[in-house]
């Protein structure tokens, strides 16, 4: 048996992977998900805080843990990538030697464009999508990625500085935040996506990665405990997206936390940002619903 490993360290959350690789792709065994906000603030001041990056650290000491169980060559060979907080930080390379002196991960950054490619991959692995063309759409904690392609190739792929916890630093002040910043922060939202000049056909697919898309479905399925079999292939339409952003437009987070403190503990305060670029991705391509995938970046980089 093949045994692989993969760490994701986005803006927001670490994510771990580990499957078995066979001749009809990834078996998923574990996953494993911590939120310890790398990127907070790095929109503002362009920096990675200390406090932030030791809490990194932690997680990726308790993934040694829990890849070491699978023998030290899976250890040895994990793959671990970094995302926008880390491509856009100053003190970049700090954070990447305390890594390597800490646990002895290399850490690779990947670009904006490596980014969508590798969501592309790791979606439509985990996806049973129906469509001539599609739309991946993963929401970041610093960055959303946009893939369009088929089945079975990308034909393009893009990065554009709007994640929920950007944008919610960004826009979101007040808790919960006024109209007017909920009207700004949309604004924002659809003039970058106008900016792509991004075209694709009618009737696209759209399937969303991220935690964002994959919290709705479990809220929306009132999933206890969170079950990602269950996730994947989830259908939403974007009438019960809009109901959730009035939602979560106007009750404080303790009560949102109440709905699901599963998937809203450490996401419940960047949740509507996320909703909200969701909303306009999907307003933008003219569609009616979308699929959810737990696919992302960590399936993709092992497929590669």
């Amino acid at each position: 048996m093949l045994y692989r490993a993969s760490i994701d360290i986005g803006t927001n959350s670490v994510l771990l992977l580990i499957v078995e690789q066979t001749e009809k792709g990834l078996r998923v065994l574990e996953e494993v998900q911590r939120l310890p906000r790398l990127g907070s603030e790095v929109d503002s001041n362009g920096l990675l805080a200390k406090e932030s990056m030791y809490k990194v650290l932690e997680v990726l000491s308790e993934y040694v843990g829990i890849i070491q169980k699978y023998g030290d060559e899976v250890l040895t060979k994990t793959v671990v990538t970094a995302t926008s907080a880390v491509r856009d930080a100053a003190n970049k390379q700090e954070f990447l030697t305390l890594v390597k002196e800490a646990v002895g991960f290399q850490v690779v950054i990947l670009s904006g464009e490596d980014e969508a490619k590798y969501t592309y991959l790791g979606a439509i692995s985990q996806t049973k999508v129906e469509s001539d063309s599609i739309m991946i759409v993963d929401i970041g904690g610093g960055s959303t990625e946009l893939a369009v392609g088929n089945s079975t190739n990308l034909l393009r792929g893009i990065s554009i500085n709007m994640g929920c916890v950007r944008f919610n630093e960004r826009f979101l002040i007040h808790k919960p935040p006024l109209q007017e910043e909920i009207g700004e922060c949309r604004r924002s939202i659809e003039a970058l996506l106008h900016a792509t000049q991004l075209r694709f056909p009618s009737k696209t697919q759209i399937v969303a990665v991220s935690g964002t898309a994959t919290s709705l479905a479990a809220i929306d399925q009132q999933m206890f405990p969170y079950r990602s079999p269950d996730i994947n292939n989830y259908r939403l339409s974007i009438d019960k997206l809009t109901n959730i952003i009035r939602l979560f437009s106007i009750h404080t987070f303790e009560y949102l936390l109440e709905l699901h403190t599963e998937v809203m503990k450490g996401r419940v305060d960047v949740f509507l940002a996320g909703l909200l670029i969701l909303e306009g991705v999907l307003r933008y391509a003219r569609a009616e619903e979308f699929i959810v995938s737990t696919g992302g970046i960590r399936h993709g980089i092992l497929l590669n």
